[in-house]
């Protein structure tokens, strides 16, 4: 588990959302510059050359940006999972606290995948890496009976930062791989891939996707419609 320090007072935060502030306050250090202009594109963090990107929310939008910048300079690209959520209802003013209660869905690191088939390959650039935070959230929703018929008029307002539960780094495609159950046998389906990782089988075809594409697994054929995989061989 992760230390429980709280985050620093918030710079270069205004108009953030909260989860996106907190972390980035988390993340603070002496020294480092924020919002910061390189090669045309503003950064989170600048560190001594480093650059950390913090990303709340779907990583498509960095589709373009990491790779540009990941040829020129180190990219940190920093993704929070609610591994715990608790659902917060505010009423029409904002203000008043309907209810709170804890979400049953618990996510898990395998959950990256659904964002990395945005760019599957970067993390095969020297320059870049991924780290993953696993946290503990509020989703603050407020009710708007004018929108969102599919929540019945709640919409989501904000999401809070409660804790950091932990925190995973991958430098390289091979340490994706390892994701992989090593009791999943082979070849393997992405239904296989999902009773194995509990998760659902969207979840798991974005995972074989991911990893098929970084070289980590490859297809060994036909079982019906649904293609099998085998882990890739080793180098050498």
């Amino acid at each position: 588990m992760m230390d429980d320090r709280q985050p620093a007072n918030p710079i270069g935060t205004l108009n953030e959302r909260p989860l996106h502030a907190a972390l980035k306050s988390w993340y603070a250090r002496p020294g480092d510059r924020f919002e910061a202009e390189v090669d045309g594109f503003i950064i989170d963090i600048v560190r001594d050359g480093l650059l950390i990107e913090i990303q709340t929310t779907s990583l498509a939008s960095l589709k373009r940006k990491l790779p540009v910048l990941a040829d020129h300079h180190p990219v940190r690209l920093v993704v929070p999972i609610p591994r715990q959520k608790w659902i917060v209802r505010l009423a029409e003013d904002g203000q008043s606290v309907l209810g709170r209660r804890r979400s049953p869905r618990r996510g898990q690191i395998e959950d990256i995948f659904g964002e990395l088939v945005s760019f599957p390959r970067l993390l095969a650039h020297p320059n870049f890496f991924l780290e993953v935070l696993l946290i503990e959230e509020e989703e603050v929703r407020r009710y708007d009976g004018s929108r969102a018929w599919r929540r019945r008029g709640w919409v989501t307002h904000q999401r809070r930062l409660l804790q950091i539960v932990d925190q995973v780094r991958f430098c390289t495609p091979a340490e994706m791989g390892r994701l992989l159950p090593p009791a999943l046998g082979e070849p393997f389906g992405t239904s296989d891939l999902a009773a194995a990782i509990a998760r659902p089988r969207r979840l798991a075809q974005q995972m074989a996707y991911c990893l098929r594409e970084m070289g980590e697994i490859e297809a060994a054929g036909k079982q019906g419609n649904a293609i099998l995989y085998t882990r890739a061989a080793s180098p050498g």
